[in-house]
């Protein structure tokens, strides 16, 4: 005779991971299809190596007077260009700016994580990506 039970405490855990892989791809398709914006947001645009322009709308960070934007989610492809080609045009409340993306130095780094948190809830949800900070010098 087999022993169903010791299957269920496998298959459990594989359906549980299933559906929460599910929950992050749904959040972040629906983030990244709807790109909301507000008061808070800037919309970048980045170019591939083709010149072929794309932009994306994200939450503008300021530290120190300067202007920073955070690598939050899994879907990155346009920090991946900022990383290939770092000039960057930059619209701020209507008015659009050439820039140069850098990476944030380590002390930028700990100042922007310590002031600019993120909650669990939205690591869960997001399903806990590495960030990175993006400096945005003028040019």
């Amino acid at each position: 005779m087999m022993n169903t039970t010791g299957n269920a405490w496998v298959k459990l855990p594989l359906l549980l991971l299933l559906i929460y892989v599910g929950i992050v791809a749904a959040a972040e398709s629906a983030l990244g299809y709807f790109q909301p914006s507000s008061a808070n947001t800037l919309v970048i645009t980045t170019e591939d190596s083709d010149g072929g322009r794309h932009e994306r709308v994200l939450s503008r960070l300021e530290l120190n007077n300067q202007l920073f934007v955070a690598v939050n989610h899994w879907p990155r492809a346009w920090y991946r260009r900022v990383r290939q080609n770092p000039s960057v045009q930059v619209d701020l409340n209507g008015t659009k700016r050439n820039y140069l993306a850098l990476p944030a130095t380590e002390e930028e780094r700990q100042s922007l994580n310590d002031q600019f948190g993120l909650s669990f809830g939205f690591r869960l949800v997001t399903g806990f990506p590495p960030r990175y900070f993006i400096r945005l010098e003028p040019v």
